[in-house]
C-alpha cells in the first residue's frame, strides 16, 4: 500500500471510528454520563483529525490546480503540506 493509500485508508478509520462513537452516544441508554464524555472527547479528536487531513488534501489539490493553470507538469511526489515544519 502506498502512503497516499495509507493515508486514504486512515482517513476511512477515522471517519468509521467518529460514526461509530455518534451511533453510540445517540443510543446513551447504554452509557453512563463518564462513558458518554469520553467518546465526546475521542470524537472531537477524530473531528480535528479528520479535519487536518482533509485541509492537506485541499492543499494538494489546490498546488495540483495551480501547477496545471500555469502549464506546469503536475507535481507526483509525496506532498509535505509544511515542508519547513520539524
Amino acid at each position: 500500500m502506498t502512503q497516499t493509500q495509507n493515508k486514504a485508508a486512515n482517513f476511512e478509520q477515522v471517519l468509521g471510528r467518529l460514526e461509530e462513537i455518534v451511533a453510540q452516544l445517540e443510543r446513551g441508554e447504554e452509557l453512563d454520563l463518564e462513558q458518554s464524555l469520553a467518546l465526546f472527547q475521542e470524537g472531537v479528536g477524530l473531528v480535528n483529525q479528520g479535519s487536518r487531513k482533509l485541509n492537506e488534501v485541499e492543499q494538494r489539490v489546490e498546488r495540483l490546480m495551480r501547477d496545471i493553470e500555469q502549464g506546469e507538469e503536475p507535481m507526483t511526489e509525496a506532498f509535505d503540506p509544511e515542508p519547513d515544519a520539524q
